[in-house]
């Protein structure tokens, strides 16, 4: 009998530690897995063209471009928001071929840098910008010291591929609700946390467009990583759909397939609402071990931590809809 509580305390310790250090293992585990960063060209459709061998460039309007990675295996998807002022770059991609070029030769305006959230695939590795603006919340502001911030692992997750973890300057806090003026063009900064938890995405109201970053587009959509939150993404997903209107476009940060640039819209966000619904009180069930995966809608899946480590606090309720 001694022998058998030495054995299932020996178990239940280990199976403790495998559960609180499970992000730090995955992120270990991934280094070592051999990803071909890389992928075939594809026909992107008459709406693309290509700036070279490696970026694409959609025009959505006059003054908005989609600057696309459709060589880089995530597809991500970084937007170039011009106004009569300054532009805005919301994302900056993989790192894998710098932006700012890009971005110079498309705009003769003050470029500010705005991240939706710190992982590396959307920092472009160096962060080479004059001006970057970022999101003031508690747990990143009070990090900051002669306005230089160090990012942390968990914020970053760039050893996956090889980066190490950045410093930058920031020239600008934002604050949830508030007004980013370019001149004759306004974007509103939404706070919309649950892929993490410094996720924001803006939205354009005259034009009727949402730059979503990581929370939402079609495909999988992770919850699951170390500052993610299905209780956060409930609130993101409430403030989006307070935010919008039924003809809002909303561009996401990756995508599945070409061709060009994919658009989700307000039905998306209630699908996801109604599925977060669903997953607090038991009723979608779920489809694999880890990460388990919960089907949104034909078009989008939510990846998640299963049910016994969900997180279903808010890390800023005050920030949420009232």
């Amino acid at each position: 009998m001694k022998i058998f509580t030495i054995i299932l305390t020996i178990l239940l310790i280990t199976f403790a530690l495998l559960v609180s250090n499970r992000h730090l293992i995955l992120l270990e585990l991934l280094s070592f897995v051999d990803i071909p960063l890389l992928i075939a060209k594809q026909d992107e459709g008459p709406s693309v063209r290509w700036h070279d061998n490696y970026y694409t460039l959609e025009w959505l309007d006059p003054h908005t471009v989609a600057i696309g990675e459709p060589l880089y295996y995530q597809q991500n998807i970084n937007y170039l928001i011009i106004g009569e002022e300054r532009a805005v770059l919301f994302d900056a991609g993989s790192g894998l071929r710098k932006i700012q070029p890009v971005v110079e030769q498309l705009t003769d305006k003050p470029i500010t840098f705005v991240p939706s959230h710190f992982h590396y695939d959307h920092l472009g590795d160096g962060l080479p910008f004059d001006n970057i603006a970022v999101v003031d919340l508690p747990h990143i502001s009070s990090r900051v010291t002669n306005n230089q911030l160090t990012l942390q692992w968990h914020e970053h997750l760039g050893s996956v591929e090889g980066y190490t973890t950045p410093s930058f300057e920031v020239s600008e806090w934002l604050q949830p609700g508030q007004e980013m003026d370019l001149g004759d063009r306004k974007l509103i900064v939404l706070y919309t946390p649950g892929h993490t938890n410094d996720s924001i995405s803006l939205y354009d109201p005259s034009a009727d467009m949402l730059f979503s970053g990581d929370f939402i587009y079609q495909g999988d959509i992770f919850a699951f990583l170390p500052n993610s939150s299905l209780g956060d993404y409930d609130q993101g997903a409430k403030t989006v759909l307070s935010a919008i209107t039924r003809e809002t476009s909303i561009y996401g940060a990756h995508r599945v397939k070409p061709p060009g640039t994919p658009v989700v819209n307000i039905t998306n966000v209630k699908d996801l609402k109604q599925a977060l619904d669903n997953i607090q009180n038991g009723s979608l069930k779920s489809e694999g071990f880890y990460p388990v995966t919960y089907q949104v809608s034909d078009e989008i899946n939510l990846l998640a931590e299963p049910w016994f480590l969900q997180n279903w606090e808010v890390s800023y309720p005050d920030l949420g809809v009232k």
